[in-house]
């Protein structure tokens, strides 16, 4: 297995995108193959390790590049004109079997327009969709459409549904996983017109395609275990997403602080330490690794644009995951089934 890389995507890139894939590799069997100016990628691999590259591992290998997208990139114009950029070659090189599997943090556009240009849709799915994996209460929940798709219909929100039953059955064993509609109140009558429309479609689609809907799901409610995925547009999906990581830090944060106040709350806190390790674990959303691009007809993986180097250690491992579990693969099967019927 071969895991492609764009080793210049993202805000802290190549440092945190070179360190990441160095401490990843000895926990994971597939190559590495950091796509990027080779220059700069043997500098850094020298810098980090006092090591030439293959000196660290002869799983880690380099593509060179000599174009980078930048963030304030027109997406459309950066695909069609940066043809030898890290992240153009990267969908290429996934598209003939070179990779088995591409991660960016890359100009979220330009990545979505790239992987669904030059990589292709699957049949039967109009929208492919960021599906973000975030903890929950003794579980986790798939987030979908944590940012892709700012504008939606009903059917979107629908193959959406479909997707993550697919996917979480498949790669979690999740035999009949709940799928929640984020909506302002449970009951149905509620929400704007694209939630009430999509409400009534899924109502009416669900037994059909095997989807378990369990109807409207407030915010607060999330994460409570119950839910397995909610579905929602990819604009309301990015501000419910950053707002829970947002929330994330400001715990962390709020946590130490209380208990460095005094050599009173010092004291207090050591019997608590093994509590607020496990609090602080289970709302890490780095642990949870990237967001997959479902839908589309090769596995690509955005990780965070401000991913750090333990967050892309922890994509590139959910990255082969991924292909191991065949969950595109066993999309495209189910896809083509209900094409079928």
């Amino acid at each position: 297995m071969k895991i492609l890389l764009d080793a210049m995507g993202g805000d802290n890139a190549p440092d945190a995108t070179i360190k990441g894939a160095i401490n990843a590799i000895n926990q994971i069997e597939a190559e590495i193959i950091l796509i990027g100016n080779e220059d700069i990628i043997r500098k850094k691999v020298k810098e980090i390790c006092n090591k030439e590259l293959e000196e660290v591992s002869d799983r880690l290998s380099i593509k060179n590049t000599t174009e980078t997208i930048e963030m304030e990139d027109t997406p459309t114009l950066a695909i069609k004109h940066k043809k030898d950029s890290s992240m153009v070659v990267g969908f290429k090189m996934l598209k003939q079997g070179e990779g088995d599997v591409f991660i960016s943090a890359g100009n979220s556009g330009a990545l979505l327009t790239g992987a669904t240009l030059l990589v292709g849709r699957i049949k039967g799915i109009d929208r492919p969709a960021l599906a973000g994996i975030l903890p929950a209460h003794n579980s986790r929940l798939l987030l979908i459409d944590s940012g892709a798709n700012t504008n939606c219909k009903p059917i979107n929100l629908l193959q959406f549904a479909q997707m993550s039953t697919i996917y979480l059955r498949n790669t979690f064993g999740i035999e009949k996983p709940a799928i929640g509609l984020l909506n302002i109140g449970t009951e149905e009558t509620k929400g704007n017109e694209l939630t009430k429309e999509s409400y009534k479609l899924l109502k009416e689609k669900s037994e059909e395609l095997g989807i378990n809907f369990v109807g409207n799901v407030e915010g607060r409610d999330a994460f409570s275990g119950k839910i397995d995925a909610i579905v929602t547009d990819g604009f309301t999906g990015n501000i419910f997403l950053k707002a829970v990581e947002g929330i994330g830090r400001l715990v962390k944060v709020s946590l130490k602080e209380n208990f460095l106040k005094n050599i009173f709350t010092k004291i207090a806190a050591i019997p608590s330490l093994p509590a607020i390790e496990g609090l602080q674990k289970s709302m890490d959303y780095k642990s949870y690794g990237g967001a997959l691009f479902l839908g589309v007809k090769k596995p690509v993986v955005k990780a965070h644009g401000s991913s750090d180097e333990t967050l892309f250690e922890f994509t590139i491992k959910q990255a082969e995951n991924f292909v191991k579990n065949k969950a595109v693969d066993k999309m495209i099967e189910e896809f083509e089934k209900v094409n079928k019927n």
